[in-house]
């Protein structure tokens, strides 16, 4: 019987694909669209403001995920990677692991039959920063990434779209042309610097 789990909190991603991802403006259904670039590679951060997995806490943690596609992300093939903040417990690393590899429902269980690698999980430093509406992120030595809004007239200076994005699907906030990422580690390297990037609150469970 699947553990009830649910979290909320922050998120952000940063892809090396040009403005605006094509995956967010595919037709029906979704992911079908070519990468700007041919493949794809992404960087995604989270925060966990509050959450559990049962009964395992899992407040103030952090989680990134970075994947590489041969090809439109519906297509799968996906080579992932997990890193899990190394202040969680081998309780909240398990649980973590679970319900961010898709194993026990939720938005990520989508992706979970495109996966064709996982390369794994590592316990990491990782460092989370929200400063006004920028976001930010660092491994040590493996990644650094950043978003920042697209320049608006509106009075939150935010450009917010409904994108059925299966990890926000109610909206993103889009910071395409603001964000970047660099990656080294699993013999893959990447600088998605000025490419496509988006960040939203999320609510997640799976019940």
């Amino acid at each position: 019987m699947a553990t009830n789990w649910e979290l909320s909190g922050d998120y952000f991603e940063n892809c090396n694909c040009n403005v605006v991802c094509p995956c967010l403006i595919s037709p029906a259904p979704p992911l079908t669209s070519r990468p700007s670039q041919g493949v794809c590679d992404v960087a995604l951060a989270f925060h966990i403001d509050h959450g559990n997995y049962g009964a395992v806490a899992l407040d103030g943690l952090n989680l990134a995920l970075v994947a590489h596609t041969p090809g439109p992300m519906a297509d799968g093939n996906w080579t992932i990677a997990i890193y899990i903040d190394e202040r969680a417990t081998d309780e909240q690393a398990a649980a973590l692991g679970a319900v961010f590899g898709g194993a026990e429902g939720g938005p990520m269980a989508a992706f979970a039959p495109l996966i064709a690698t996982n390369l794994g999980v590592k316990k990491v430093p990782i460092s989370y920063r929200v400063t006004g509406k920028s976001r930010s992120a660092e491994i040590p030595g493996i990644m650094n990434m950043s978003v920042e809004p697209l320049p608006s007239l509106r009075e939150n200076e935010e450009i917010w779209a409904s994108a059925g994005h299966p990890i926000a699907p109610d909206r993103l906030a889009l910071a395409v042309g603001r964000a970047g990422s660099t990656f080294t580690d699993h013999g893959m390297h990447w600088d998605n610097s000025g490419k496509n990037g988006h960040y939203a609150p999320i609510s997640w469970s799976n019940h």
